[in-house]
């Protein structure tokens, strides 16, 4: 399983089990079949491996003697959530329709093989006064129809929240980040292994991707949380002269 990091986000590219599968492999996934009286069921022999990474994390915050603007502030004004979405990253993003805090996020597209693939997350976003809570609600993939029927073969759970305290004499930002992934092992030599087999190379694979992109979230959050204080005190002595 190979992993690529663009731009903060993950790109998903499997080398056996999910893309880039001519349509006739697809067919080498072992079956059974169990016959009940007249009838036949077909019984797909595939396993499922459960891989799950987490990481928390904590940066000091810099507050001068100044009361500086709160991280709740930050987040109920639309640069904080798009800060928090990683708005940057993305090749478009939009409110799901009859919500005020969940966000259908289309990644940049990614060329696999022969194959264009655009990564689809749904995103919740839920800040109070202390916290504040991503979660993703689902993970697709968009291009050919076979590209498609692969968001079949896995499904991911990911939660970060993020507290802070704005008081001396530790300020800080913390995330909390953990991340489960469910692959459906489909094809050979996989299905012949123990789920073990999969599950362990691919736990290290995830808690290496974790631990790479968690501090790189954090530097990024906290940059435009700065920019954005600047911004508002740039644009409040401009009203004041």
């Amino acid at each position: 399983m190979d992993i690529g990091i663009s731009n903060g986000w993950t790109t998903w590219v499997s080398s056996g089990s999910f893309l880039g599968l001519p349509r006739s492999y697809l067919n080498t996934i072992p079956r059974k079949t169990i016959h009940i009286g007249e009838r036949a069921m077909v019984i797909s022999s595939s396993k499922k491996a459960n891989l799950f990474a987490s990481r928390k994390q904590r940066i000091k915050l810099q507050i001068d003697g100044e009361k500086e603007l709160t991280f709740s502030e930050f987040l109920k004004h639309p640069s904080g959530m798009e800060a928090v979405i990683n708005a940057k990253a993305l090749q478009s993003y939009h409110l799901v329709e009859d919500t005020d805090n969940t966000y259908r996020c289309t990644l940049p597209k990614v060329q696999l093989m022969s194959f264009e693939v655009s990564p689809v997350l749904v995103l919740r976003v839920t800040p109070t006064q202390e916290e504040c809570t991503v979660e993703l609600l689902s993970c697709k993939l968009e291009g050919s129809e076979l590209v498609e029927s692969q968001s079949e073969r896995f499904s991911a759970i990911m939660t970060n929240c993020m507290t802070w305290n704005m008081e001396h004499p530790e300020p800080f930002l913390e995330a909390d980040v953990r991340l489960n992934v469910t692959l459906e092992i489909s094809t050979r030599p996989f299905t012949m292994l123990p789920v073990s087999a999969v599950e362990a190379p691919g736990n290290l694979v995830m808690q290496t991707l974790v631990d790479t992109l968690v501090p790189l979230l954090l530097q990024q959050l906290l940059k435009d949380y700065d920019e954005w204080v600047q911004k508002q005190q740039r644009n409040t002595l401009n009203a004041s002269s």
